[in-house]
């Protein structure tokens, strides 16, 4: 899949993928950006929950249950490394089931959850290449 990345004003990137969609990021008000969207870390973070919501919501039309009271929260943990950087230490998702849901499928809709592919990209991550181009 290839992405277009423009620049724009301020802090503001946007990320242009096929199909004429759109992803658009800033930066907040106290890193200079304007907090008109999302930071791309935000938007990193967002990925992992709501393709764990995907698969959740997969799981649940292929056994036809009700999402009604379905809904996943997600929490990112930090902490600070020897070198006094702060880094993503981990990432805890909760799926919220209401009462009631099918006891016998409770553990399974967890697992599922945990089938999410940008989750399986951070397992086993990909390796990076960078490089420029003049016009």
């Amino acid at each position: 899949m290839k992405i277009e990345i423009s620049l724009g004003a301020n802090k503001q990137v946007t990320a242009h993928y096929p199909d004429d969609l759109v992803l658009q990021t800033d930066q907040a008000i106290e890193d200079g950006g304007d907090g008109s969207a999302p930071s791309p870390f935000a938007c990193f973070l967002g990925a992992i929950g709501t393709c764990a919501g995907v698969y959740v919501l997969e799981f649940c039309r292929a056994r036809r249950i009700p999402t009604d009271g379905v809904s996943l929260t997600q929490q990112a943990i930090f902490e600070t490394d020897e070198l006094g950087k702060r880094r993503l230490a981990q990432v805890a998702l909760t799926v919220h089931l209401p009462a009631e849901f099918p006891e016998k499928y409770r553990g399974a809709v967890v697992k599922a959850a945990g089938l999410c592919s940008v989750k399986k990209a951070l397992m086993h991550p990909p390796e990076f290449t960078l490089d420029y181009q003049v016009a």
